[in-house]
C-alpha cells in the first residue's frame, strides 16, 4: 500500500474508489463523445485512484488509450496540441452562445473574463502526446 493510501481515512478510501470508478467511466464517455471532455475526469479518477486502491492506478496510468494523457499531465501538465485547439475553441463558442442568450452585463463579463483565463492556461501548457483517436 502506498504512502498516500495510508494517509487516507479508512471511511474515505471507499467513496474515492467509487469516485474513480464514476469518474473513469464518465471519461471513456467522453472520449467517445464529441464536444464532452474525457481527459480531465480521467485525471480525477487516477487521483482518486491513488486514494484508494494503487492496482486500479496503475491499470489507468497503464492503458493505452486512457493512460499517455493522464502521463502525461501528472509528468510536466502537458495537453496535446489538438485537446487545446478543441478546448479553446469550445470556450470560444461557449462565449458566443452567452452572447446569443443576452446575459445580464456582469455575468457576460464574468464568464468571459472565466473563460479568457482558461483559455490562456490550456494554451500555455506544453504539448504532451498525440491525442488518441
Amino acid at each position: 500500500m502506498t504512502d498516500t493510501v495510508r494517509k487516507v481515512n479508512r471511511l474515505l478510501r471507499p467513496l474515492f474508489l467509487v469516485g474513480g470508478v464514476v469518474l473513469t467511466v464518465v471519461g471513456v464517455i467522453g472520449l467517445v463523445t464529441p464536444g464532452w471532455p474525457g481527459t480531465i475526469f480521467l485525471i480525477l479518477a487516477a487521483g482518486c485512484f491513488a486514494r484508494s486502491s494503487p492496482r486500479l492506478e496503475a491499470w489507468l496510468l497503464g492503458h493505452p488509450r486512457l493512460g499517455p494523457s493522464v502521463v502525461a499531465w501528472r509528468e510536466s501538465g502537458a495537453i496535446p496540441r489538438k485537446i487545446k485547439y478543441i478546448a479553446i475553441a469550445s470556450m470560444i463558442l461557449s462565449f458566443v452562445i452567452v452572447l446569443l442568450v443576452h446575459l445580464p452585463v456582469l455575468w457576460t463579463v464574468i464568464v468571459g473574463v472565466s473563460l479568457l483565463a482558461s483559455a490562456l492556461y490550456v494554451g500555455s501548457r506544453p504539448e504532451g502526446p498525440k491525442a488518441a483517436g
